[in-house]
């Protein structure tokens, strides 16, 4: 059996390799030796694994991606790459992918492929029973995907081989997500004996891989972390961040918690740094709430203010559950709106803002969702359309404008939903065309933050129609809230 070295990219990936974790993250940059050392890791694994009552050391590896185009063209790429099959035994191309490898002293590992966009390798996902599992390019996999292998692993072979296995657990790598990802979720609070390792940005003096980036016929032959091999290295991110975005270079290059794609942002204007509050936004005592209210089975509430001078301070959401999930507004208001008014902002005068579709009367019972609001005592008022590009710009024009040197609009931290469809996930969707033009859909994606999105529009559209100069003036007289005596609000 031939020999394969390997030397971590850097002290972070190291400290990845000694964690005894039941759950391993490691995220990075690209180009950071991530999914080299996951496959390393197993490999390592399988080679501590004790031998059964007959002399034998067999384990079972399962590696996930999330689809069969990407499973084929770059993680089996790169398994071969190491693992080439002239030494390691042939790979078996037809489903599942598996390559069945003899480790040489009577020690065997079966590799199973499984992609979990097919169906029926989901099913397969929830029998298998294998030794360890690695999950490659994560972010692209969801938490369940996570969940369902974290019970598969450890289950081959059997304690009655008389080996067990060696240190069951799970490996992942993955550039960084979007904030709301599992794995940065999973960063705010880890659970017990799982761990997240970060490497450093591509452009920092500690960067990792960088003996391996870019190398020439010269540069290769110098020793491993000489300062011209790592220089370099370097130039491979310094290539990497000409024309492209900052959230991009932030996720890529930088190794930050951040979303990109080629869709097309509804806020440009937006600006994280600028418009969203590093503390908690708290109500004006003597000035009213504004609801910005979205319809339809999945309805959704945004909660603000305008300040004496104009500014917009969104300091509330609500939502329908989880994506997927329906709910009629009636039961929203009575199970979700209501709840955080009570408990958040007793006693405020409460305006409604809608989209004036929300005066058609239900086929059921003839009321509409406007009745509804004003039975539960939410005062509604309808804008004046339900244009999309009326709404548009009535929240630009908010993003775009300082008053006395501070944003026009200011949104607290904890609106989550929001401020992620702002940052962008809010988008037109790229329309897939000849040609080098790029094209895309005249309104945007519905998803789980573009309702909320569209709720703040409504919010916005009532306190700014697209070519008037200014903002409504918002009196600064207290108002007392008058709650609707048929609903106890």
């Amino acid at each position: 059996m031939s020999t394969i070295e390997y030397t971590p990219s850097g002290p972070v990936t190291t400290a990845f390799h000694q964690s005894n974790a039941f759950v391993r993250i490691l995220v990075g940059p690209i180009g950071s030796g991530k999914s080299v050392a996951c496959c390393m890791d197993m490999m390592m694994h399988a080679l501590r694994q004790p031998r059964g009552s007959d002399g034998w050391a067999r384990s079972r590896i399962v590696i996930v991606r999330n689809t069969y185009v990407e499973l084929k063209s770059t993680t089996i790429k790169t398994w071969l790459e190491f693992f080439p099959e002239e030494i390691f035994g042939k790979f078996v191309w037809s489903t599942p992918l598996t390559h069945n490898m003899d480790l040489g002293d009577k020690r065997t590992c079966e590799v199973i492929f499984l992609a979990v966009d097919v169906p029926a390798d989901v099913k397969k996902l929830l029998s298998l029973e294998v030794s360890w599992a690695f999950l490659n390019e994560s972010r692209e996999l969801s938490k369940s995907t996570l969940d369902a292998v974290t019970g598969r692993i450890g289950r081959y072979p059997s304690a009655k081989s008389g080996a067990g296995v060696y240190h069951p657990c799970v490996v992942c790598d993955s550039n960084p997500p979007a904030d709301d990802h599992f794995i940065a979720l999973l960063d705010a609070e880890t659970p017990e004996d799982w761990e997240i390792f970060h490497q450093p940005s591509g452009l920092a003096e500690e960067a990792e891989n960088l003996d391996w980036l870019n190398q020439d016929a010269d540069s290769i032959k110098l020793p491993l972390g000489h300062p011209d091999r790592r220089a370099r290295g370097r130039v491979y991110y310094e290539r990497l961040i000409g024309g492209k975005d900052k959230n991009w270079c932030d996720v890529y290059v930088h190794g930050k918690y951040g979303s990109t794609s080629n869709d097309r942002p509804v806020y440009p204007e937006y600006n994280d740094a600028v418009h969203c509050s590093e503390q908690i936004l708290n109500a004006y005592p003597k000035l009213p709430l504004y609801l910005g209210w979205d319809f339809g089975l999945t309805p959704a509430c945004v909660i603000g203010q305008i300040s004496i001078k104009g500014q917009l301070r969104i300091l509330d959401e609500v939502v329908c559950g989880f994506e997927g999930s329906t709910m009629g507004l009636l039961q929203f208001i009575n199970t979700q709106v209501k709840p955080l008014l009570d408990m958040k902002y007793p006693g405020y005068k409460i305006i409604s803002l809608h989209d004036p579709a929300g005066v058609q009367r239900s086929q059921a019972d003839e009321k509409t969702c406007r009745d509804v609001l004003k039975l539960q005592g939410m005062n509604p008022s309808a804008v004046g359309t339900n244009n999309f590009m009326p709404r548009r710009e009535s929240v630009a024009f908010f993003l775009s404008r300082l008053i006395d040197g501070e944003p026009a609009f200011i949104m607290s931290p904890t609106v989550r939903y929001l401020r992620k469809g702002l940052r962008g996930d809010y988008k037109y969707q790229r329309i897939q065309v000849s040609g080098n033009e790029a094209r895309y859909r005249d309104e945007p994606m519905k998803n789980m933050v573009s309702h909320v999105n569209d709720a703040l529009q409504y919010l916005c559209l009532h306190h700014h129609v697209p070519g008037r100069e200014a903002v409504k003036p918002r009196s600064n007289k207290r108002v007392k809230y008058q709650p609707a005596s048929s609903a106890g609000y």
